[in-house]
């Protein structure tokens, strides 16, 4: 599988490169399309990278008004609950930037999972009026069970071809999810995962030793047709990988 490999000394390096690669490819992005539109990620990497885009310089360099923000998973539970992957990015992001209401698009967890699947699955087809929605950047993050998004080993929505958005049960955590789906996901025209710490780093050896699609490691189905996919290390993370990977 075609992989752009990029390990930074420690997080701190891997956030700023990310930030930099985003700020300097969404006015490419807008000058062609008119739009930017980027899927969000939980988890702590992804929000100290929200965090540094919300500071200055970053959010003066980009035009708000023209970037659409959707999430590419998100918890059963309230927009205020602490588990929310939307809270998460309000507190470090929205309420520090100057970006349009209308261009957020948050799934709304308080709702019944299969309902808000199927809501959230008409705004994509209602925002990039097409057959299949094409993010110009999907941010994902790995979990140590090889996870991304909500597509966890051992359930259904891997195998999830006709809805662009599923609920999913989780029995890991013993609670519904709401997940974009892989024809989504490998629509991108670019896939960004961002890993850190050592506690990723057996999942990331088996990762990067994994040459096909294998459902049990649902990361690794993810293999945009036509777009890139980026992997982001820091050191700790990338510590099992043999030198030259």
């Amino acid at each position: 599988m075609n992989r752009n490999i990029r390990i930074f000394p420690d997080k701190r390096e891997l956030v700023l490169a990310t930030a930099e690669k985003i700020v300097d490819s969404i006015p490419e992005a807008i000058r062609k399309r008119g739009v930017c539109n980027i899927a969000l990620a939980g988890g702590s990497t992804p929000r100290d990278l929200y965090a540094l885009l919300a500071t200055e310089p970053y959010k003066n360099r980009i035009c708000w008004a023209d970037v659409s923000l959707f999430w590419g998973d998100e918890r059963t539970v309230s927009p205020d609950d602490p588990e929310s992957n939307y809270r998460m990015v309000r507190q470090t992001l929205l309420d520090h930037i100057d970006i349009p209401e209308k261009n957020v698009h948050r799934i709304r967890g308080e709702a019944e999972p299969r309902e808000a699947a199927s809501e959230y699955e008409k705004l994509l087809c209602r925002h990039f009026n097409e057959e299949l929605p094409r993010f110009d950047f999907v941010l994902l993050g790995l979990g140590d069970d090889g996870h991304t998004a909500s597509l966890f080993p051992g359930t259904e929505v891997i195998d999830e071809y006709d809805q662009l958005v599923a609920a999913v049960f989780v029995p890991k955590f013993a609670t519904w999810r709401v997940t974009l789906t892989l024809p989504v996901l490998n629509g991108a025209r670019e896939i960004i995962f961002l890993v850190s710490g050592e506690s990723k780093s057996d999942m990331v050896k088996r990762i990067m030793g994994s040459h096909k699609p294998d459902k049990e490691l649902p990361a690794t189905l993810v293999i945009p047709q036509s777009g890139k996919t980026s992997w982001m290390f820091d050191a700790e993370a990338a510590s099992l990988l043999d030198e030259g990977v």
